[in-house]
């Protein structure tokens, strides 16, 4: 059936955010993308308004198999892999921390599958195998660390534009067949940081607050990207005020960033919980708790206990890093 312009249009302003358009045209990849992340954070919705009318085009002609060239390198779908797998990171991080091995399995997995469904939107896709294999190759180096999500999601998408080439040409499935995998895929998202949000909020929302606070840091220390980030985040919010909505409930977004910045303090404030030391304790005070804290904790030393031993020892070690690293001016 011909794919209509007029119809694209309505589906894109009615629940673009979940990938309705993407669906109608086919793009299934690109609807899952859609439906995980609310139309890529808002900002690939609305970029998206330019695009209908060569995608529709493209659904109604005749797909030629392609050639065994490469796709073109596309630094913005290298960016958005990196942006995604850290996003996928960051849910897993939040619904499955708790899981034995969970640096070492569900992390990287995670990561490789959020880089692996980017490099699959659209008439591209990658090697699956080789981007899982970088993501658990790359995980063990930053075993225990939050902040190997970075670094795991940058070698998984380089390795996936390295594979990258043009998807087979396939005959059309039923509209039932595609909606059972979406929802499929989407349960499997979802099921994990729902748990944890329901079953378990006080650490779902401490998990929140640390990843926040330490995005934060990183970014106070490239303050154009600081900057950078606050306008991409805020866009979908501004455009929709340059339409001429009105401001309504949509005036809260511009306190976002203020209510971010709550998250510092609150951080510390836990740092010291977790060292059993007062505010304002001395750097030899902190290393005093530190070094008896990690021998009390050590993994090799709680056998019976392991995985609480594990994830004490590991807050031990984020609390003193923060402590200890040098605050700006």
């Amino acid at each position: 059936m011909a794919k209509r312009l007029l119809v694209a249009f309505a589906l894109w302003a009615l629940g673009g955010p979940v990938g309705l358009h993407h669906l109608y045209l086919g793009r299934d990849n690109h609807a899952l993308l859609w439906l995980l992340t609310l139309g890529g954070f808002g900002v690939g919705w609305l970029w998206e308004l330019w695009l209908l009318p060569g995608w529709v085009a493209h659904a109604n002609g005749t797909r030629e198999p392609r050639g065994t060239e490469l796709p073109p390198l596309s630094p913005v779908r290298f960016l958005s892999q990196a942006l995604v797998g850290v996003y996928f990171g960051l849910v897993a991080l939040l619904g499955l921390s708790t899981l034995p091995g969970f640096y070492l399995l569900a992390l990287p997995l995670a990561i490789a599958l959020g880089v692996h469904l980017v490099s699959a939107v659209g008439d591209q896709t990658s090697d699956l195998q080789g981007t899982l294999t970088a993501a658990f190759l790359t995980a063990p180096i930053f075993h225990g660390r939050p902040f190997a999500i970075l670094p795991v999601s940058l070698v998984s998408s380089v390795v996936a534009q390295r594979h990258r080439r043009h998807k087979a040409t396939t005959l059309p499935e039923r509209l039932s067949a595609r909606l059972y995998r979406l929802g499929l895929a989407y349960l499997a998202f979802t099921t994990p940081i729902a748990y944890c949000a329901f079953c378990n909020t006080a650490a779902t929302a401490a998990y929140v607050a640390g990843t926040v606070g330490t995005v934060l840091d990183w970014f106070s220390d490239f303050p154009s990207l600081g900057g950078a980030l606050e306008t991409v985040l805020l866009l979908p919010y501004r455009a929709w005020r340059g339409l001429g909505f009105g401001a309504g409930y949509l005036h809260e977004w511009e306190k976002v960033f203020e209510f971010m910045s709550t998250f510092q303090s609150e951080r510390r404030h836990l740092a010291y919980k977790v060292l059993g030391l007062h505010e304002g304790a001395t750097a030899e005070e902190i290393h005093k708790s530190y070094r008896e804290l990690v021998k009390l904790w050590h993994p090799d030393h709680n056998p019976h206990r392991a995985a609480e031993a594990e994830k004490r020892f590991i807050e031990v070690q984020e609390a003193y890093e923060l402590l200890t690293r040098p605050r700006k001016p």
